[in-house]
């Protein structure tokens, strides 16, 4: 079984997993979180510079490192999930999901076909032609995931019925999306960790995994118990911040 495939059934089994955000485009530093432990981890193409040629570079590394790579796409058309899945991919992290059929739409292009994305079984994600047409075929199903960021308000209303549709195998929440959606300013409001709660409850209900970013590590154990099973937690640029502040710190400089 691949490495994309045994995350697939972890996931899908609700297994507690832990990934990071990478913002950056040096594709060391796929390798560099593969060596530290995390579970998978998720190029940020919504709010960082990255391109097709990225991508292809990232997914590469994460190939080497064996460590399953998601792609948070900018926009949630075909183009984009037919890049990450063909440069291969792990799966799509879909932001900003709204009801069903936005869902729906999402899990047709992650699949080949008339209503999905074209089929090619040179790519890297076919293992440039090794694996044939109808062994990649069966492959790509166990092996590609789907999860769905739930971000404002009227998402969570509807977080049960994303939840449910066939090929969707996540909910992610962004608690600092919500809290802005929200007019707020503080990801530790009671409003925002109802809602989180709340698309927390409905993804169990049925059967899909269910998590949430983690401001603070330390809270995990917190939401484990409340349900959640998928965590992020930090970006490779927020590790390298907060180690070149401690250690200016530990020097003893101050700016």
């Amino acid at each position: 079984m691949s490495y994309r495939a045994t995350f697939a059934k972890r996931l899908r089994a609700r297994d507690r997993l832990v990934g990071s955000f990478i913002k950056s485009s040096d594709p060391a530093n796929v390798e560099i979180l593969g060596l530290a432990g995390f579970d998978f981890a998720i190029l940020d193409a919504e709010h960082a510079a990255i391109d097709r040629t990225t991508i292809a570079a990232m997914a590469m590394a994460a190939r080497a490192a064996k460590l399953p790579l998601l792609v948070r796409i900018p926009e949630t058309g075909h183009h984009w999930v037919a890049t990450a899945l063909d440069a291969g991919a792990a799966g799509i992290m879909a932001p900003q999901v709204r009801d069903a059929e936005m869902a729906r739409a999402l899990v047709a292009a992650t699949r080949f076909g008339a209503q999905g994305r074209g089929f090619s079984p040179s790519t890297a994600g076919a293992d440039y032609g090794a694996r044939g047409i109808s062994a990649h075929l069966k492959q790509v199903a166990q092996e590609t995931v789907l999860i769905c960021q739930i971000e404002d308000e009227p998402s969570v209303a509807q977080a049960g019925d994303i939840a449910a549709v066939n090929g969707v195998d996540g909910l992610l929440l962004g608690p600092v999306d919500l809290t802005v959606s929200l007019g707020l300013t503080d990801p530790a409001a009671a409003e925002v960790e109802t809602l989180c709660q709340d698309t927390i409850t409905a993804a169990e209900a049925t059967g899909t995994a269910a998590g949430l970013f983690l401001g603070n590590p330390a809270d995990s154990g917190k939401w484990q118990k409340a349900g959640a099973n998928l965590f992020v937690i930090g970006s490779d640029q927020a590790f390298l911040m907060g180690a070149a502040r401690t250690a200016l710190k530990q020097f003893g400089h101050n700016s």
